[in-house]
C-alpha cells in the first residue's frame, strides 16, 4: 500500500499548480506527504473534515473544504476513512 499511496501521491503533485500534498487517517495520523504539505497539520486536516461533515449529515457526499490564503490554497475531502488536502498556487 506504501508503494500505490506514493505513486498517488506523486501523481497528484504532477498536476498543474499543485505545490503540495498530505494524505490522512480519520484518527488525523499523516499517512503520507509531499512538497510544501506540512505533516504535523494532517490532525488539523482531517478535524475539519469531519467538522464540516457536520454542516449537512444529511448529505450523501463529502464537503470539498477550500482554505485560501496568500501563498496557497488549500482543498480539503474526505471519502471513506482517507483525507486528502492538495495545496495549490492560487490563481
Amino acid at each position: 500500500m506504501e508503494k500505490s499511496l506514493d505513486r498517488q501521491l506523486e501523481d497528484t503533485m504532477n498536476n498543474h499548480g499543485v505545490v503540495g500534498v498530505l494524505c490522512a487517517d480519520k484518527q488525523g495520523l499523516c499517512l503520507g506527504a509531499k512538497g510544501s504539505a506540512n505533516k504535523q497539520a494532517a490532525g488539523a486536516i482531517a478535524s475539519m473534515a469531519r467538522y464540516a461533515q457536520e454542516l449537512q449529515p444529511t448529505s450523501t457526499t463529502a464537503p470539498v473544504i477550500c482554505v485560501e490564503t496568500d501563498s496557497v490554497n488549500i482543498l480539503i475531502k474526505s471519502h471513506e476513512d482517507i483525507t486528502m488536502a492538495v495545496y495549490k498556487v492560487p490563481t
